[in-house]
């Protein structure tokens, strides 16, 4: 039996082939490792360094493996939130010859935190509030693409920052399956078992004290399903409105966007007596303010991340001269936002030193900038502008939240 490993990226091989294959995971030294923190798996998970990535790499059978890496692969094709695939490695033996069990190899997540990692200092009710939200999102864009996960929980997600909400990714896919299309009771039975999971998680915290005491496991372990339900039925359901008032429709899609969501394909249907329009959201893709900027700046963000820069630039180009919106005449929207990026975004991201930026993606350090910026001018009455808020965040706020922002804490 001979190493193999079967990667997405023809550079990966090369990279993987310098880790200590022929020692069990759990034995390799410490000069491969990467201090990260963990959440809680059935299988044996460490983080290693392979050239500049930094790597996860879990144990398991080949079989559940290989499935497990082409189930990933078909998430990023179909662009939901979720750890990428990188290598599975088959063949390994251990020095004395006796075989080792495969390897699923993932990119860390950067900035990323399990959720255990997040209760070492107890979380406010406001805060679990919104990871509530950031799971329902994801468990929601996993059915719209057919994806039942069959194991939805704490902790098979990992949660980043974003504009002071949270994004959820899935860690796990291993119980995962892919259909053209999911029935109710399939997603009922994905819905019951991230219910049973994540009150089991949380009373698992609170029988080690890492429970804010004002939160019940069970109501939040029933919250998910409450949000669940409602984004689905906002995103799903069909709308009968007068004839003639198509502003409605226009109305529904803009809500559907304020949500973060587009509408790729829709149904409208007229009834036989005229007097109704009736309006059905066919097909609806997540990150409507992700490709929003991504296509005006090139800017890759979250979703909240995204509606608050894209906001700013907003404001911003109203400020400019050759800001002129229907005037051909005037400077196109790329051209100022690529502007703006120029002179706004990345001088005041650079300003914030390296080694205080932490986990911080440049997205989220804007973000917390302007709400800097916004805090500083209420209490002033007047706008600080941008540069004094930098200045007053680097002094007054990042050397407080250090320890928060540190790199080990991704």
């Amino acid at each position: 039996m001979a190493l193999q490993i079967s990667a997405t990226n023809p550079e990966h091989p090369a990279l993987l082939l310098e880790l200590p294959w022929q020692t069990p995971l759990e034995e390799w030294p410490e000069e491969y490792l990467v201090p990260l923190p963990r959440g809680i798996s059935r299988h044996v998970v460490r983080y290693a360094r392979a050239g500049d990535e930094v790597i996860a790499v879990k144990e398991l059978a080949e079989r559940p493996a290989l499935r497990e890496y082409q189930l990933l692969r078909d998430l990023d094709r179909l662009a939901i939130p979720a750890v990428d695939a990188l290598a599975v490695v088959t063949g390994r033996l251990g020095t004395a010859g006796e075989p080792l069990e495969p390897v699923l190899v993932t990119r860390h997540l950067g900035g990323s935190l399990p959720y255990r990692s997040m209760f070492e200092t107890t979380l406010r009710p406001a805060t679990m509030h919104r990871l509530m939200d950031a799971l329902a999102v994801l468990l929601v864009r996993l059915h719209l693409a057919g994806f039942a996960w069959g194991d939805c929980s704490l902790s098979n997600t990992l949660f980043r920052r974003d504009a002071g909400a949270y994004a959820a990714y899935l860690v796990d896919a291993e119980t995962g399956d892919l259909h053209p299309r999911l029935s109710d009771g399939q997603r009922d039975y994905d819905l019951d078992l991230a219910r049973v999971n994540i009150s089991g998680e949380l009373l698992d915290l609170e029988a080690s004290g890492a429970l804010h005491p004002s939160v019940d496991p069970i109501d939040f372990g029933t919250e998910i399903c409450a949000r669940y339900r409602s984004l689905w039925e906002e995103l799903t359901r069909t709308s009968v409105y007068p004839a003639g008032k198509y502003h409605y429709i226009e109305r529904r899609i803009r809500r559907l966007n304020d949500l973060g969501f587009d509408v790729a394909e829709m149904q409208i249907e007229h009834a036989s007596n005229g007097d109704t329009v009736t309006f059905v959201p066919k097909v609806v893709d997540a990150g409507h303010h992700q490709r929003q900027l991504l296509r005006l700046t090139g800017l890759d963000a979250e979703e909240n991340q995204a509606r608050r820069l894209l906001n700013d630039l907003e404001s911003w180009m109203a400020t400019q001269d050759d800001y002129a919106p229907g005037d051909p005449l005037g400077a196109r929207p790329e051209v100022l936002a690529h502007r703006w990026v120029r002179e706004v975004f990345r001088p005041t991201v650079r300003a914030v030193p390296v080694e205080l930026r932490g986990a911080m993606d440049p997205a989220e350090i804007y973000h917390e900038l302007l709400e800097h910026r916004w805090y500083l001018s209420e209490r002033a009455q007047h706008d600080i502008g941008l540069d004094t808020a930098v200045v007053d965040y680097i002094a007054n706020i990042l050397p407080r939240a250090r320890e928060t922002l540190q790199p080990t804490a991704d």
